[in-house]
């Protein structure tokens, strides 16, 4: 029993310091695809809500096809499809599994997010960029100053769940070879025949992100609503 638990020491033998790179590799891949998603879903929420025909059509089309398209689908076209096709000009051209990994998973995450900002959007009133429009700000100025701290508050709890699924959804990206819990896990367990150790570490290690990334996300949420809470407060 302690001899399959040493297979996961920090010695010779052991797994411990490949499974530690891959939880790594993990975390590096979701913060990096995080912000790429959230900015691409913004732009598509704007475009739904544009004035513009086209633009409210190249948003519903986007998102029909990303959340419409398994994930692991979206990867293998990003990482073997383009891959390919940009091959047929440019021989030497390839893309890094890291990159491929965060381009898909951002993509997808762009169209689901989007759903979440254009909620929040919503709920804002129209008056508000009008008393801002009347005190002189641009377009610009206002949504940055006026509509987006509280889209912010609005979007927190939407946007908290699309950064836990897409903490679960890295575990794809070990099909294109990218070194990540998962890829390191299976590996492990072709060498040693012990699937239900290695895979329940790989269990273990996705729900301690998970653990954290709850307490992260509820801090955000305390924290963007306190001047909320604090007028409520008051008002009563």
């Amino acid at each position: 029993m302690f001899d399959k638990f040493a297979l996961l020491g920090f010695g010779a033998g052991g797994w411990g310091l490949a499974l530690l790179q891959g939880a790594a590799n993990t975390i590096s891949v979701a913060l990096a695809t995080l912000p790429f998603g959230l900015a691409l879903g913004l732009v598509i929420a704007l475009w739904k809500r544009s004035d513009y025909v086209i633009l409210r059509a190249l948003a519903t089309i986007y998102t029909t096809v990303f959340r419409g398209v398994p994930e692991l689908l979206t990867l293998y076209i990003i990482y073997f499809g383009i891959q390919v096709l940009v091959q047929k000009v440019w021989t030497g051209f390839s893309i890094p599994p890291f990159v491929a990994g965060m381009v898909a998973l951002g993509l997808v995450l762009a169209a689901f997010s989007s759903e979440v900002w254009v909620g929040a959007l919503n709920s804002i009133q129209k008056g508000q960029r009008e008393a801002a429009s009347a005190l002189g700000l641009s377009k610009a100025q206002a949504f940055r100053l006026v509509v987006f701290p509280q889209l912010i508050r609005v979007a927190l709890p939407g946007l908290g769940n699309n950064w836990m699924v897409l903490l679960k959804e890295t575990s794809l990206i070990s099909v294109i070879t990218l070194q990540d819990i998962m890829f390191i896990a299976t590996r492990a367990n072709v060498v040693t025949k012990e699937p239900f150790l290695f895979f329940g570490t790989a269990m273990l290690l996705y729900f301690f992100f998970s653990l954290i990334s709850a307490w992260g996300i509820e801090r955000l949420e305390q924290r963007t609503n306190r001047g909320q809470a604090a007028f409520g407060g008051a008002t009563r």
